[in-house]
């Protein structure tokens, strides 16, 4: 994870959403990072995808919440955060991965199994 300055335009955050979403099999927008989540749902959204995959790609967004929404919103139709992405495609929100993880359906979404 590389530091983000706090000056982030939207130009810069919309080119850092499609570039992690575009370059990672599976990417979590979250409020903090691995090693300090910022808020609940990206906790538990960052617990359940690491039951399943090791490698996987995570975006802290509040160094420019409001871009980042904005940027998300655009790709998922999806306001709230965090966010999931696999191969490109829009998963969901911890609600969404949790619902899935009860189903037994989580780690072939995930690893693309499915």
């Amino acid at each position: 994870m590389t530091f983000q300055p706090e000056s982030m335009d939207p130009e810069e955050v919309q080119t850092r959403v499609t570039e992690a979403i575009e370059n990672n099999d599976v990417v979590l927008f979250m409020k903090g990072n691995r090693l300090m989540p910022q808020c609940g749902y990206s906790a538990k959204a960052l617990e359940l995808i690491s039951q399943y995959v090791d490698e996987f790609e995570t975006v802290d967004v509040l160094p420019a919440l409001p871009h980042y929404r904005a940027a998300l919103d655009d790709k998922s139709g999806w306001e709230t955060i965090p966010q999931t992405f696999v191969d490109g495609e829009f998963i969901g929100g911890s609600d969404i991965l949790e619902e899935l993880d009860n189903r037994g359906e989580l780690e072939a979404t995930l690893t693309g199994e499915n």
